[in-house]
């Protein structure tokens, strides 16, 4: 096959014009909103994992933390849809664009930073010096720890990225792999159909993880933060 490995990630165009806008906007059509006293089983499923989410998320945070809890929670939808989304043959999985997950990650993490040093600012400043730190190693560790503090956003993206990315091109590798076999060795390329299905399920799994991972580390942040 003579398809590019990375076509997949390319931005899709139509007649010239890019289409990511609407490829972002278009998992918000899965979630609509109840209008009706008593909702379908679709709705009540949506609501119910919503809910249960939302709690696991939020039951260790102060109130004001938990004030983040619609943003948190639509975070989860947003990146859980979009993932699954990008399961479907032929789609885009603006996911795998590492420019769109910085845009997600850094405006996040610097509201939680923000928070915790207009609110804790004497303790958000303790957390770039740890206790009992000899005095010839202060300078060091602040200089440390003021960067671990500007990597959190990029290892928050990149990790959505780097996940993503290498499980769609596992599976179009191996796809790939399957249909060339099939005029080579039938038997060899069942057994590699059955792990590419495999795969596909544990990518499902993924997809929902990596959403549930990102929104996790973005409530462990705003809990240090308030």
């Amino acid at each position: 096959m003579n398809e590019n490995l990375f076509a997949s990630f390319m931005i899709p165009v139509v007649l010239g014009i890019p289409i990511t806008t609407l490829t972002i906007m278009f998992p918000t059509m899965l979630f609509p909103t109840p209008n009706r006293l008593i909702n379908n089983r679709m709705v009540a499923i949506q609501q119910w994992l919503t809910k249960l989410t939302s709690k696991q998320l939020m039951i260790t945070h102060s109130p004001k933390g938990q004030t983040w809890s619609l943003m948190l929670i639509s975070l989860f939808l947003f990146i859980a849809s979009t993932n699954l989304l990008g399961m479907l043959p032929h789609s885009f999985t603006p996911t795998t664009q590492l420019s769109m997950n910085l845009g997600m990650a850094i405006p996040l993490w610097a509201g939680t930073v923000f928070i915790g040093f207009r609110n804790k600012t004497k303790m958000s400043l303790a957390h770039l010096l740890p206790l009992g730190t000899p005095t010839f190693l202060i300078p060091m560790l602040v200089m440390i720890e003021t960067i671990s503090l500007f990597i959190q956003p990029l290892a928050l993206a990149v990790r959505l990225t780097a996940n993503i990315t290498a499980g769609h091109l596992l599976l179009h590798l191996i796809g790939s792999a399957t249909l060339a076999l099939m005029s080579i060795n039938l038997f060899t390329a069942l057994i590699t159909f059955i792990i590419l299905t495999l795969l596909i399920i544990l990518e499902f799994a993924v997809a929902l993880i990596q959403a549930y991972v990102f929104t996790l580390l973005v409530s462990l942040y705003l809990q240090d933060n308030t």
